[in-house]
Order: structure tokens, then sequence, then C-alpha cells
């Protein structure tokens, strides 16, 4: 495993897992599983519904929770102080922890500032060892990484190879915030299993598209949550670190409608109406999920 230093001096895996849309009668074997398959991030939300079920496999597992980095976020309908600080205290007991290692806001609506003070307070008690955001663009991550006392730690925005956010990872670097990317593998979508870049770089590694397309994206210091429901795709994704992408390969790119292997290559988050359409990726402002 490689790990992030965020900028309270915190460590955290670079790579971990994710529950969205994991259903909570689900969650307790998945996240199991996964820590069995030897993931220590794990990542939740209020809004997933499962974290519940996230807690019950943290104890099932027998891994010492010391050695878990466990994430989770606040929902919009509980943002301002004292709806967040109670739902703080609502997840840690779902979770059946004293403590999260991260809480980030997951969405840019509604009193944002009220629910960050209250991360900030959980933070300076003890009650989470860093805070941060999600789905806040650059201009979201801008204002509100200005005006707080404790800088987030954490954005985490859809990113993967089609998307890179290099706006958004502009701005964090100001702050020493760290990018983390949801949807990691593009949710199997925009034809990424098939795309003949990452195909012939997976081909020279003996490793598949899937490692590839996290490999890059590691190797751009950016942490990601891949998901799954099955153990082998879980070992899959995790079996990422025993082989590095070369110069030319994170540089290499063919046209615009395909992947750019390279650090700032051609960011497609701002696809057409159409493109959006046909793919069902949300304008970034307005998407409700990861």
């Amino acid at each position: 495993m490689e790990y992030v230093t965020l900028n309270n001096g915190v460590k955290m895996p670079q790579l971990g897992y994710g529950l969205y849309l994991i259903d909570n009668s689900e969650a307790a074997r998945c996240t199991r599983q996964a820590l069995e398959t030897g993931y220590r991030l794990i990542d939740t939300a209020q809004m997933y519904g499962n974290e519940s079920g996230v807690g019950e496999g943290i104890r099932e597992s027998g891994v010492d929770r010391k050695d878990i980095f466990l994430v989770s976020k606040i929902w919009p309908s509980d943002y301002g102080y004292e709806k967040a600080k109670a739902r703080i205290d609502k997840s840690l007991e779902l979770l059946k922890t004293d403590y999260l290692d991260l809480m980030l806001l997951h969405q840019p609506f509604g009193d944002t500032y009220g629910a960050y003070r209250a991360l900030e307070d959980a933070y300076r008690e003890g009650k989470i060892r860093a805070i941060g955001v999600s789905n806040f663009y650059a201009d979201r991550l801008l204002d509100i990484a200005s005006n707080v006392d404790v800088k987030p730690a954490i954005d985490q925005v859809e990113t993967h190879v089609f998307n890179q956010e290099s706006d958004v990872r502009a701005v964090a670097q100001e702050f020493g915030t760290v990018v983390m990317g949801w949807g990691p593998l593009a949710q199997g979508k925009l034809g990424i299993f098939d795309n003949e870049t990452l195909k012939k770089v997976a081909a020279a590694h003996g490793k598949t598209v899937s490692q590839v397309a996290l490999r890059y994206l590691l190797q751009l210091g950016i942490i990601v949550i891949p998901k799954s429901t099955h153990v082998e795709r879980m070992k899959e994704n995790l079996d990422v670190f025993d082989f590095t992408l070369s110069s030319n390969e994170m540089a290499e790119s063919k046209s615009p409608s395909e992947v750019y292997l390279k650090t700032g290559f051609k960011n497609l988050s701002h696809f057409s109406t159409a493109f959006k359409k046909e793919y069902g990726v949300p304008p970034s402002h307005l998407t409700a999920v990861g």
C-alpha cells in the first residue's frame, strides 16, 4: 500500500474501498471481505444508508480499528451547525466507533459553513482526525478553503482517466488539499474497458485495464476508492502496487475522444449536452453521487 500525508500530518492509504450503492444488507459482508482482502481505507456516507452495515463489517473482520482509515460524509439535509454536530454523533453511533478518520461535507449546497464549523469543532474535540469536502469543484473549493480555519484535507470528486479535474487539483494544491477520486473506473461507462490506449499499456505490464486506470491516478497523487461487491474484483483493484507506468506511458495520447495518459491531458469534465445525455454524466455542480 502507498500512503498520502494530509495537510495536518495524518497518513491516509491512497487506495480504498468505496460503498456507494451497496445496500445496508450487503454492506457488512462487503466491508468484511474488503478488509480481509487487504483494504484499510473504507469510504461510506450518510446518504448511502449503509453506515450500520459498515460498522458491523468492521467488527466481523477482526481487524483492529486503529489499522482502518474510516471515512463518512454528511448529506445537506443535515447541514447547519447544530444538525451537522448531531449527525456526526449519529454516524459514530451507526459505525460503532468513537472516532472517524475523515468526515466530509457531501455536497456544496445549503448551509455549508455552519456544517463545516461543526466539522472543525469535532476535529478539535478528537472525534474526527481530518475533515474535508466532497463534490466541491474548483470555485466552491476555493471559496470554502479561503474562509475556514481548518483547511480541507480532502476534496472527493468524480475523477478518472476521462475526467481528471485538473482545475480542482490546481486549487487543491494551493491549500494542501488532496483530491480523492470517486468513480475512478468511470463507473464502467465511456468505453473505458475497451479503450485501446489503456489496453495497450495493460498488455505491456501484464495487467488489466482497471489496474492501469487506477495506477495512472495513483501516480498523479490522487486517492482512489474503486467499488465492487465481488471478491475477485476487490483483489484485482488492490493489485496495483507492483508496477509503475513509465513517463512515456503517462504521456501517451491519441485523439480528444480517447484516453490521454499524461498529467493535464485534455480534461473532459465539461462534456457537451449531447454527450452528457448519451452517457448519463451529470453537470459537475449538480452531481449527487459519489
